[in-house]
């Protein structure tokens, strides 16, 4: 898999995430645990694909 498909489905799987997480905090009976579970999973994918953009940086 090249550095651009993977940053590409990384950016998938944040934008997913990012509905889920949406969608539970608009629910009258959301989970804090479960929202605290979709931020942490999201700002893991947001650091990876911060640090695969490092790699495309021209210095």
């Amino acid at each position: 898999m090249s550095i651009q498909s993977h940053l590409q489905e990384l950016k998938r799987r944040h934008a997913a995430i990012e509905q889920e997480l949406s969608r539970e905090l608009s629910s009258p009976a959301s989970d804090p645990l479960r929202v605290a579970e979709l931020k942490r999973r999201k700002l893991v994918l947001k650091d990876q694909m911060s640090k695969l953009n490092g790699t495309f940086t021209v210095h």
